[in-house]
């Protein structure tokens, strides 16, 4: 009795599909569902509807403003960071295939280990103020990650030294992807350096850009483990984001239907940035 061949594929989707239902699926949804009880993970979950989403819109403005910060500095700086190493490594040095590799390899690296090794850096009695000191700046001593004002910048320059390589491949592929003859048109005519950038370079790396501002904003607002093993938060919460607040409020405190409503904000707003952001080019160029 010959088998029916439209049966073979589905031996294969539906235990995937099981796996994915039990183990994605059905804890997200639960999750989400969560989001609108008062549940400490102990006892019996209490409905409460809209209630955890009015408190954190009372309670957490610092926290979100906090994260707009770090998102924004994050991503003007490792996509800038990330285009001039992409144009200064495109085809002139000799030596760019190697310098590519050694600007990638941090991005290669574990967040934690990348913060860890800052964190010694960055400590008050750490090689940075050692150096400083040594070269009679001592004005510029400073316990880098417990103050307000350079514990969250710092977090941002550790964020974007680890992971420009990585973007500068992305506008790698995209200056490389630009006509040679369009830039030498351009100079033939008297166009400069800036101008043939700005006119020409610029446009056609639209899509490069739309890539990288997705993708570095949904890092910023998802970010977790630099900042717990950096400062943990502090001082004072002057450096938690989204991430370690919705961690501390579920795991901490023992809040989860909270901590998942908040979550559940995260999610939305990084969902809706990324929209924004990747089909902000499509209607330019319409």
């Amino acid at each position: 009795m010959a088998k029916n061949p439209q049966s073979a594929p589905w031996a294969f989707v539906v235990p995937a599909g099981a796996l994915t239902l039990l183990c994605v699926l059905g804890p997200s949804l639960f999750g989400a569902l969560s989001a609108f009880t008062d549940w400490d993970g102990l006892t019996t979950p209490r409905w409460v509807g809209l209630a955890n989403f009015g408190e954190f819109f009372g309670e957490g403005s610092g926290v979100v403003v906090q994260t707009l910060i770090l998102a924004a500095l994050y991503v003007i700086g490792v996509n800038a960071v990330g285009l001039g190493l992409a144009l200064g490594l495109a085809n002139t040095l000799r030596t760019r295939h190697v310098l590519r590799a050694l600007f990638l390899v941090p991005a290669m690296v574990s967040p934690l280990v990348v913060a860890y090794i800052w964190k010694f850096i960055l400590d008050v009695d750490g090689p940075l103020n050692e150096v400083l000191g040594n070269a009679g700046l001592d004005s510029l001593v400073r316990p880098w990650l417990g103050q307000r004002g350079t514990a969250l910048t710092a977090i941002v320059m550790v964020m974007i030294w680890q992971f420009s390589g990585y973007h500068m491949l992305i506008y790698l592929a995209g200056v490389q992807s630009v006509q040679d003859e369009l830039l030498e048109a351009a100079q033939v005519d008297g166009a400069g350096a800036w101008r043939r950038f700005r006119d020409i370079t610029l446009p056609l790396l639209r899509p490069a850009l739309a890539i990288g501002t997705a993708l570095s904003t949904i890092s910023a607002f998802m970010l977790f483990d630099q900042v717990m093993a950096l400062t943990g938060g502090g001082p004072a919460g002057g450096t938690d984001t989204l991430g370690t607040y919705v961690y501390k409020q579920a795991f901490v405190n023992g809040r989860y239907g909270y901590g998942a409503a908040v979550a559940l904000l995260l999610v939305g707003g990084v969902c809706l940035a990324a929209l924004v952001q990747v089909r902000g080019p499509r209607g330019r160029r319409a």
